[in-house]
């Protein structure tokens, strides 16, 4: 498995949590609050989060498949950009697991 399949699933997890906390505040806005202008920002923000998710269920299943993980940890890792906030942790989670698996494949540096 290649780094570079480890580091776009990182951006998208991040991008896909940072969009659902702020949808998470846009909803409190528009439905608590009664902000003015909380309706258009969340469905803004709604609608990028959406397809952004959609590339993040891509990229996710796609470092699934080449880290050959169960099906029940690759569900856990998709769901994780259906829940505010738990994007950040499955994401530092499964990179401390992958980037020490990374490190151990990687051929050692020759000496001169």
């Amino acid at each position: 498995m290649k780094k570079s399949v480890l580091t776009r699933y990182r951006v998208m997890a991040y991008v896909t949590g940072v969009l659902l906390v702020l949808l998470t505040f846009g909803m409190i806005g528009k439905y608590v609050l009664d902000l003015n202008g909380a309706a258009d920002f969340t469905r803004v923000v709604s609608i990028a989060h959406g397809w952004l998710y959609v590339v993040y269920l891509i990229f996710a299943f796609d470092l699934g498949s080449k880290a050959k993980w169960p099906v029940g940890k690759q569900i856990w890792v998709l769901l994780a950009g259906t829940v505010p906030t738990a994007a950040f942790f499955v994401e530092r989670k499964i990179s401390h697991e992958l980037e020490s698996r990374l490190a151990e494949d990687s051929p050692a540096p020759a000496k001169a």
